[in-house]
């Protein structure tokens, strides 16, 4: 096949498949939107998973995936909706033909009215077909513009970890170049941002086009815009085109609007961490639905305990090892291998590898050991302080577990809580972590 962009015959095959390419869109909507469905739940359960674990990479990575897979639903759905509409329209039009006023007999004032508004059905097939054509490819296009926010996130959070937070390097790069590049970024994120939304106004003015487009040199590889940047400027310069997008817009809008929306049926009663007067299904086993809901900062197997131990789950969180680091800066590895990473190791010193992972046994101990220090329980007012081990819940999750004896507790309701102490320059203090209420009876 001949791909010159310039010959009569690429030209007059493309108009060939111009003609041709609703059945292309109807068949890729229709598996996109199944794999969509099929994605978008597990997509959401990674979210809410990596939320709660606090995976801050992981969570943005999924957060940005539903972003994408929400609009690329929206899209589609409506495009095959008038798209349908369209194919009625067409059998309609093979049956009936065009419209005809005269037939309908209406008044002059209607008459008039109608055939100005309609024009003909030919015409109303038409502006379907321009409909259903743009969405489809603006579908496409909506998820680029979502990666390139996406992008601009990764960079301020890259300049942050890798360089203003790294303490290797000299003050005057991680602070002076560091914050350099973040008020860049910002004004390069505020400057492009307002270019396309206003649809080129920063480019049609000779002297601020000067000033912004060393800036926009920078974002259009910050932003991938490289990739679809003949797409946009196909849709700026058509009215139809810019007039679908501007529809668009506030469609999204209020469709935010509306998914924010909830309905309360009591002014004071709504679900909350657990307290003394409040039980949320977070903190009991036996209440967690798989794949659907998890665990809180602690875990017990029931609200109702018949055995004369009680045993408690701590689910592993990144922030506990942070508080960890806090209470004990020695143990912190200078090289912090949380994070994306990968499992090929290239010109890995085997013996120097042998001999860290022999210090890293001691210094694991040293971890737990100082979880357990900073880790006790109250059953009411009754102090109870067991040593955890590590372990892997019966859910696949990684956590601290251990078992309080409650045998001499009395009969009756009581309250289950975490006490942490936590270091503050000099001093330590004790913190109410959470709060589980319970009820003992024995067999």
């Amino acid at each position: 096949m001949n791909n010159d962009y310039k010959s009569p015959a690429f030209k007059k095959l493309l108009d060939s498949l111009q003609q041709q390419s609703w059945e292309l869109e109807l068949l890729i909507s229709g598996f996109a939107i199944f794999g969509l469905f099929t994605a978008y739940e597990p997509l959401k359960i990674e979210m809410i998973n990596a939320e709660n674990q606090k995976q801050i990479y992981s969570f943005v990575i999924h957060f940005i995936a539903l972003i994408a897979c929400s609009i690329l639903l929206f899209n589609l759905l409506l495009h095959v909706v008038l798209r349908g509409l369209w194919i009625g329209a067409l059998g309609l039009r093979y049956v009936s033909g065009d419209i005809e006023f005269d037939k309908l007999k209406y008044t002059d004032k209607f008459k008039n009215y109608l055939q100005k508004k309609i024009v003909s059905f030919d015409r109303y097939i038409g502006s379907l077909e321009n409909y259903c054509s743009v969405l489809f490819a603006i579908s496409f296009l909506l998820i680029f513009y979502v990666l390139a926010l996406a992008m601009v996130i990764i960079c301020f959070v890259l300049i942050a970890n890798f360089i203003i937070e790294n303490d290797n390097l000299p003050n005057w790069i991680s602070q002076g170049v560091g914050i350099t590049l973040v008020v860049f970024l910002a004004l390069g994120m505020f400057l492009t941002f307002f270019d396309f939304i206003t649809q080129g106004l920063l480019k049609r003015n000779k002297w601020i086009a000067k000033v912004y487009f060393p800036i926009y040199w920078v974002f259009s590889f910050i932003t991938l815009s490289f990739l679809y940047r003949p797409l946009v400027y196909n849709f700026l310069d058509h009215k139809f085109g810019k007039r679908l997008i501007l529809l668009l817009t506030p469609i999204y809008i209020i469709i935010l609007i509306l998914a924010s929306v909830k309905y309360n049926n009591s002014n004071y009663l709504e679900e909350r961490s657990s307290s003394s007067r409040f039980a949320n299904k977070e903190n009991y086993q036996d209440m967690i639905i798989e794949n659907t809901d998890y665990p809180g900062e602690i875990v017990i197997p029931s609200k109702v305990i018949r055995t004369p131990y009680l045993h408690i789950f701590i689910p592993f969180r990144e922030n506990i090892e942070d508080r960890i680091f806090t209470y004990d800066s020695t143990i912190k590895p200078k090289n912090d291998r949380r994070g994306l990473s990968s499992g090929i190791n290239v010109g890995t010193d085997w013996e120097d590898e042998w001999v860290n992972l022999k210090q890293r046994d001691s210094i694991r101990n040293r971890y737990l050991d100082i979880f357990n220090e900073t880790h006790s329980f109250k059953i009411d007012t009754l102090k109870l302080d067991e040593d955890f081990i590590v372990t892997i819940s019966g859910k696949d999750q990684l956590g601290f577990e251990t078992n309080l004896n409650i045998r001499d507790i009395s009969e009756g309701k009581h309250i289950l809580k975490l006490i942490r102490l936590r270091k503050r320059k000099d001093t330590t203090q004790t913190l109410l972590e959470a709060q589980v209420p319970f009820w003992y009876f024995k067999e």
